[in-house]
Parts: structure tokens; C-alpha cells; sequence
């Protein structure tokens, strides 16, 4: 098992769809993403354990949304899909047209499609809530599967 570079604290976490990778920088989470095995030895901090913490609540049904810092890196632009992502509501979705007018572009649909792949902070930036315009679920890298896992959990509470 690799060592993580001293600058980054990880843990994971075993979710009823599969390890979730949690690295955190300067008491910020930088990124949270679906692993197939652990890749670092653990290192723990405050602010992962409050983010293992508040994805058990929103796993148990406990919690919709979350409560943590977090740093963004990315472009301007994708900076302004993610915060717009941040407020689509639990259980519901939208479309990438509807973000992209949301942020005052109505024609960028394919340009926020690409700002929410480049997303790193899965779940908390909820980019799962994002569909294509016809309701067809589209666009996860982490894969549709769990797309569709996350967007059943949330509209059965």
C-alpha cells in the first residue's frame, strides 16, 4: 500500500456501493471518489473524520446535505457548474440545459456536461442529481449503476 504524499490526509470508507476514497488539504475536502481498492495508508484528520461521519448519516438516510468544507480546484467555469450543483435539492434532478441557464449560458449544456465530469467531490457536489434533458440518466464516471443507486436513495425517503 502506497504511502500519500505528507501535504494530503485520506481515509476511506466502505458505502453500500463500494469504497469512497476521502482526501482532505488544509482541513478542506478535495476530493471524495469511488475506489475499487485502498491505494494510501490511512491518515487521518478532524475534518475526515466529520466528512465519514456525515456520509454515514446521508447513507442511513440520516442526512441531505453536508456541512463541510471543501476547496475547489478548477476553471472559473467549472467552478460556477459545481457551486450551481451544490444547490440542486435532494431527491430531485435537472438537466445539463438547466444548469447552463442557471449560470447564464443557455447554449453551454455540452461545456457544464464537461464541468460536471471533472467534478472531484462526488456526492457532496452532487453531480448525480445532473440528467439529460429527456430524464435519461447520463454521464457518471463513476458509473450509471451508482448514478442511479444514489438517485433511487435519495427519492425513497
Amino acid at each position: 500500500m502506497q504511502r500519500i504524499g505528507n501535504e494530503n490526509n485520506v481515509v476511506y470508507l466502505d458505502s453500500p456501493i463500494g469504497f469512497i476514497e476521502i482526501q482532505s488539504n488544509e482541513g478542506k475536502i478535495i476530493s471524495l471518489d469511488f475506489v475499487e481498492e485502498k491505494k494510501y495508508k490511512e491518515k487521518f484528520c478532524p475534518i475526515l473524520e466529520e466528512a465519514k461521519r456525515q456520509l454515514k448519516e446521508y447513507f442511513n438516510r440520516q442526512r441531505k446535505e453536508f456541512n463541510l468544507p471543501i476547496k475547489l480546484k478548477g476553471t472559473d467555469f467549472q467552478k460556477k457548474v459545481w457551486n450551481e450543483l451544490i444547490k440542486i435539492p435532494y431527491g430531485k434532478t435537472c438537466s445539463y440545459k438547466d444548469i447552463a441557464k442557471r449560470i447564464g449560458n443557455k447554449n453551454a449544456s455540452r461545456a457544464v456536461g464537461n464541468a460536471n465530469n471533472k467534478n472531484k467531490i462526488a456526492i457532496i457536489i452532487p453531480c448525480h442529481r445532473v440528467v439529460g434533458s429527456d430524464g435519461r440518466l447520463v454521464g457518471y464516471e463513476a458509473g450509471l449503476w451508482r448514478k442511479k443507486w444514489l438517485l433511487e436513495h435519495e427519492k425513497s425517503l
